[in-house]
């Protein structure tokens, strides 16, 4: 997941970060942090739904419905209409499971910003981390298998090593933060290894 990270902020990093900043009044380095501690939590749903809910078909079914690559070449327009939405969903209709509200809480107090801003960021980056997984998998002649190596990233079967480790290697030292990250992922994946 370090390096969809990598690839995915050296592409898009920039224009996303400023321009949800832009439109939720957010300095730029903390847009930064919370895509950087969203993004394996919306990995790491997606791969409980493979995992869980049909394999790499259900990968590809919600990329297919959720992940239109073409909002990437129009990322201006999305946010806007998703910075309008005073009602946001932050689980992701089910992809973060019930933990979506904790997610929003957690990084809130971590960061010291308003909930309601959280809340609206996760649906705001989500189409973008889902289309740029379709552009992956359209991009590459493995097809859909591309992403789901992409999200076991060692191959074992493990969920919860993979994004834990990504996460405790993007947080600071203080081994609060890397409790609170332990705990929303124990959250999210109810403590499940596979």
């Amino acid at each position: 997941m370090g390096n969809f990270l990598d690839e995915f902020m050296n592409s898009l990093g920039p224009t996303v970060s400023t321009q949800i900043a832009a439109n939720l009044g957010l300095k730029n380095e903390t847009t930064n942090q919370l895509i950087s501690q969203i993004t394996p939590l919306i990995l790491g749903g997606l791969k409980k739904q493979m995992e869980e809910r049909g394999g790499a078909a259900r990968v590809d079914h919600i990329l297919n419905k959720y992940g239109d690559s073409g909002v990437l070449n129009d990322l201006g327009s999305l946010f806007a209409e998703k910075a309008q939405n005073l009602t946001p969903d932050p689980d992701l209709g089910g992809l973060l499971g019930g933990s979506g509200n904790q997610v929003v809480n957690t990084l809130a107090n971590q960061l010291k910003l308003n909930p309601s801003v959280i809340s609206r960021l996760i649906p705001m980056l989500a189409p973008v981390i889902l289309g740029f997984l379709s552009r992956t998998r359209d991009s590459s002649q493995s097809g859909i298998n591309s992403v789901t190596a992409l999200l076991d990233r060692d191959g074992d079967g493990s969920i919860l090593d993979d994004v834990t480790g990504f996460l405790t290697s993007q947080a600071s030292s203080t081994g609060t933060q890397k409790n609170i990250l332990g705990s929303l992922l124990g959250s999210l994946f109810g403590g499940k290894r596979k």
